[in-house]
């Protein structure tokens, strides 16, 4: 069952996890094959090849979120100026690796996406829904780009 509000549609468990950069789907990104697209947004995160070297070996999202919150006084200097983008990227590189992310993507046709995460008012729309949806608008942002592209607008 989809639930909606505000005519959109959630993705953090629900039918369109998909969206969920936890959810299961490999990504190669700068040539190396993340177990999913929250991995290679981590990894971007850092210059440091052992951290790197460490994230690769983490076997799922949390561990790799783990590992990179742990690490935090390494990030990057411009990581917050460039994480927006470098995130818009990923998620073109995932719809374009995966033909079911592509055709969820497409279904959803002009419905608000939501990252529906009570614990991250920045990517989502936290515990009071009054968030920033950041993660919801960027893949609203790929969608028209791969609607545009597929002939859709």
């Amino acid at each position: 069952m989809v639930l909606i509000v505000k005519s959109g549609y959630f993705f953090y468990e629900q039918e369109f996890y998909v969206f969920s950069n936890f959810s299961s789907f490999k990504l190669l990104w700068k040539s190396y094959d993340w177990v999913t697209s929250e991995h290679a947004y981590h990894s971007e995160k850092f210059d440091d090849s052992e951290i790197l070297k460490q994230l690769k070996k983490t076997r799922s999202a949390h561990d790799a979120m783990k590992l990179a919150y742990a690490n935090k006084d390494k990030y990057r200097r411009d990581w917050d100026e460039i994480r927006l983008e470098v995130m818009k990227q990923i998620l073109h590189a995932k719809v374009e690796q995966h033909p079911y992310v592509k055709k969820k993507l497409l279904e959803s046709g002009d419905k608000e996406l939501i990252e529906n995460s009570w614990r991250d008012d920045y990517w989502g729309w936290g515990k009071n829904k009054a968030g920033e949806n950041y993660l919801g608008k960027l893949w609203m942002e790929v969608r028209e780009r791969v609607r545009s592209r597929e002939g859709f607008n």
